[in-house]
């Protein structure tokens, strides 16, 4: 049996999203760049496509641009940012993916920059005060925090934030790249800079994403060539993707309220059914364990150290699809993971899960890791004090 339950990483395709872009793969396969008829139908499923992810976010279809991906897309808004208005100081957390921590180091490298990280809390939240304080110190400062943590789920207030930007004359850019698609916006009543999306986290196709920019900002291009995207990004358009961008984004609106029920229950049931003796033996890394401050998608566990292998690779070998990284062994925690004060000699999971996931799948998963614990020699400090148990 092969369970899927790496959601946080990409999603399967929606079977609604293979029926609205094969037409482009045959039919309507011109150029939109061309002035005839061939070209002329497929731009108008570019320009649709906009209006769609405008809609959904409430602004403005010129205030979206295509790209390949959320990379791209948080590169553009960190690097444009920079070089457009002459920004000196970035403030960010340690926690942030590594698209924009890698982005800013870059600036940071080339004597750009100062970066200040925002104080994080012993669960990963953002210390509001402390970041006031930053931009007291640092007007006109590039905010660059993400909305939804993509390992431990956290929801980040960035409607605070927002204010607080608007306070001190500070440019705000969000990593959205996990919250859209699952989370309801409305950008003309929280005014954010520059948020991104990336169609593969919420059932669309790989290598397509977008980028908002507030209609206020120009920033500068990175790639350059035809003028496509109002000459804010080169190259002839992903079209298959784009329209399938769009109609995942279209899905995952309507059917919001329905997918955040059922998925919910799911991370519900799951906390339910772990159970292990043993004060210390697991722990809930972040907020992901909460259903109000965190991603409904996103559970985070860490876990006891097998004495042979990680339990990662063990459900893997069982056809279970999850992620993490160990304290256990030589690949290390990720940078996330680190920052948390729970994960010391254990093993950190990550299960994040979709609307295409069931309740059976759950009961496998735990029945799965029960057996890999209770067959396994656990580490020898964890030896006598731990045992697996289920609820029932």
């Amino acid at each position: 049996m092969e369970i899927y339950c790496d959601n946080a990483a990409t999603t399967a395709l929606d079977p609604e999203v293979i029926e609205a872009i094969l037409p482009f793969f045959t039919a309507s396969f011109g150029n939109p760049s061309s002035t005839h008829w061939a070209g002329r139908k497929v731009k108008d499923a570019i320009d649709g496509a906009r209006k769609t992810v405008a809609k959904v976010l409430n602004a403005s279809p010129d205030e979206i641009y295509f790209t390949s991906g959320a990379t791209e897309a948080i590169n553009l808004a960190i690097s444009g940012v920079i070089r457009a208005y002459d920004i000196n100081h970035v403030v960010t957390s340690k926690i942030e993916h590594k698209a924009v921590l890698q982005t800013i180091l870059q600036h940071e490298k080339s004597g750009d920059i100062e970066t200040s990280f925002v104080k994080l809390d012993e669960r990963g939240n953002v210390d509001l005060y402390h970041l006031e304080n930053l931009l007291r110190a640092n007007p006109r400062t590039l905010i660059s925090l993400m909305h939804g943590n993509n390992e431990i789920g956290n929801l980040t207030d960035i409607q605070a934030i927002s204010k607080l930007a608007q306070r001190y004359n500070s440019i705000f850019f969000t990593d959205t790249t996990q919250t859209i698609g699952k989370q309801w916006f409305d950008l003309s009543q929280t005014p954010i800079d520059f948020l991104v999306g990336s169609a593969h986290k919420f059932h669309g196709p790989k290598g397509t994403g977008f980028i908002y920019i507030n209609k206020k900002h120009r920033i500068e291009a990175q790639i350059f060539g035809g003028g496509q995207e109002k000459g804010q990004r080169g190259g002839t358009e992903n079209v298959t993707g784009i329209v399938g961008l769009a109609k995942a984004l279209e899905v995952a609106y309507r059917d919001l309220d329905a997918n955040h029920s059922k998925i919910s229950k799911l991370k519900q049931y799951m906390v339910s059914k772990l159970a292990i003796s043993g004060v210390h033996s697991i722990c809930y890394n972040g907020e992901s364990h909460s259903l109000e401050n965190s991603l409904v998608n996103i559970l985070n566990v860490s876990f006891p150290c097998l004495a042979v292998g990680s339990l990662v690779k063990s459900l893997d070998n069982l056809g279970i699809a999850v992620s993490g990284g160990s304290a256990c062994s030589s690949q290390g925690s990720s940078h996330v993971i680190t920052a948390l004060p729970c994960q010391k000699d254990k093993e950190n999971v990550r299960f994040s899960f979709s609307k295409f996931n069931t309740f059976d799948e759950i009961d496998h998963i735990v029945q799965a890791i029960a057996g890999i614990y209770n067959s396994d020699r656990v580490t020898q400090k964890n030896q006598s004090r731990f045992h697996f148990e289920l609820t029932h």
